[in-house]
């Protein structure tokens, strides 16, 4: 089952990342200036990452495909790796979609 992390950065903001059962880190956050915001960021994954129009497929300068998370504003909440090949991130598409609904918050802040 997968879980969200909840911690803090350098500069004092919180950042969580969604890990697979498997713990790799499937999507990670923008940076949050209070605890409440990123609890909401959280909320939004668990709603948005059910609808795949919400998944924007991306493919970097160097060519790596990876992914971003909108909500329904347009608001970018989560982004992804860099994946090797478009199969690659499906998989992960898919594994965010499995693991965001039920997953636990772990807050290590």
């Amino acid at each position: 089952m997968g879980k969200f992390e909840i911690t803090t950065r350098k500069n004092g903001e919180f950042q969580f990342n969604l890990k697979a059962g498997n713990g790799q880190v499937i999507l990670s956050s923008e940076g949050y200036t209070t605890k409440s915001a990123c609890n909401n960021g959280i909320e939004s994954v668990r709603k948005n990452s059910q609808d795949d129009n919400k998944f924007d497929r991306k493919t970097s300068s160097n060519g790596k495909p990876y992914f971003n998370l909108k909500a329904s504003n347009g608001q970018v909440i989560g982004n992804s790796e860099m994946y090797e090949s478009d199969t690659s991130r499906e998989n992960g598409i898919e594994s965010v979609k499995k693991n965001a609904a039920n997953a636990e918050v772990s807050d290590l802040s």
